[in-house]
């Protein structure tokens, strides 16, 4: 069973800074790409970046593109979302994914291809 942990989270204001660390523990081999999402009170959860295995392939979601990079040390068994120029609307519970099953050169944006999660960590901008 791979258990995962993000830390990072916190208050900040608009325009600055946080790094998010999502580290994995278990099976390593069992983790493979893995992401970054996020839920805002009210609203569902959506994809906000995600990387495969090997750092390769990465994708961004538009709102964040530019402002955001997602990273991992695999030797270090964690992954990390740097986000500058925070938002307001960038405020929301923020959880790591891992999927179990290999998607070579590749990752996915949607929750159905995760199988583990994290608990999630709270950032908070402020205007």
């Amino acid at each position: 069973q791979v258990k995962l942990v993000e830390s990072g989270g916190g208050l900040v204001q608009a325009g600055g800074s946080l790094r998010l660390s999502c580290t994995h523990s278990g099976l390593t081999s069992d983790v493979h790409a893995m992401g970054w999402f996020r839920q805002a009170p009210g609203k569902g959860r959506e994809g906000v970046s995600c990387i495969s295995q090997l750092g390769d392939f990465t994708y961004y979601q538009e709102s964040v593109e530019g402002r955001f990079t997602i990273s991992r040390d695999n030797a270090k068994n964690t992954m990390y979302l740097q986000m500058n120029s925070l938002k307001s609307e960038d405020t929301a519970m923020y959880y790591c994914a891992a999927r179990s099953r290999p998607t070579y050169g590749f990752c996915s944006a949607f929750q159905r291809d995760y199988n583990y999660w994290g608990q999630g960590t709270q950032v908070t901008v402020s205007s």
